[in-house]
């Protein structure tokens, strides 16, 4: 099943993941927010506001990992 915007069309999915890499893929997100004191978007967009050093490492620490992972997953396998 296919999503059609009038311009454009998008491809349909055609595997999904099973539920063993979804729940991982959640915990980790959890981890991952506790280990931050925070969620990307709240460093990103609150901490970032107030100026805050450690909202500003942590959000420059979450490009530079995504940065790294699509050039990683693009280009090198």
């Amino acid at each position: 099943l296919a999503l059609t915007l009038g311009w454009a069309t998008m491809p349909a999915f055609t595997t999904l993941p099973g539920w063993p890499v979804v729940l991982l893929a959640g915990l980790l997100v959890g981890v991952g927010t506790r280990l931050g004191n925070g969620c990307t978007s709240g460093h990103g967009i609150c901490g970032m506001g107030r100026l805050s050093l450690r909202s500003i490492v942590a959000t420059l620490s979450f490009m530079a990992a995504g940065f790294i992972t699509v050039f990683v997953t693009h280009h090198l396998l």
